[in-house]
């Protein structure tokens, strides 16, 4: 969301301050992620710092998908990750991915995980779909 007119100023001296641009180097991105993460740990963010923020991250990860895509394997390990992360068994995702046999498959890796049980298993485990793809 846009900053509102009259706090246009405030963002436009936000924006002077940190420069954001397309990030093309590491060590753009590095100098960025600083940024964002200076922000992120910000007690009291303006609406402008979190229009900023915003940007920042959509430039980050484009950046990094970019320069460090996951290989397609890698989505198998995600989902183990954020299952173990979060004590997730297999049961709790029957119903969410598939059957108890699909869910099977795809937790022992016998079976890819398509797009949309990749989109379920986001919103499942409030990460982005892509993780999971």
């Amino acid at each position: 969301m846009p900053p509102n007119s009259n706090n246009a100023e405030f963002y436009a001296i936000l924006l002077s301050k940190y420069r954001p641009k397309v990030i093309e180097t590491e060590a753009e991105n590095k100098a960025a992620i600083s940024i964002a993460e200076e922000l992120e740990h910000k007690r009291l963010r303006t609406p402008e710092e979190d229009v900023l923020l915003e940007l920042l991250v959509t430039l980050i990860e484009k950046f990094e998908e970019e320069y460090y895509p996951l290989p397609k394997h890698e989505s198998h390990s995600m989902l183990l990750h954020l299952m173990e992360a979060q004590n997730i068994k297999e049961e709790d995702l029957v119903g969410i991915i598939g059957s108890h046999g699909d869910v099977s498959e795809i937790v022992n890796g016998k079976r890819n995980i398509g797009k949309e049980q990749a989109k379920a298993l986001g919103e499942f485990f409030h990460v982005s779909p892509e993780l999971l793809t």
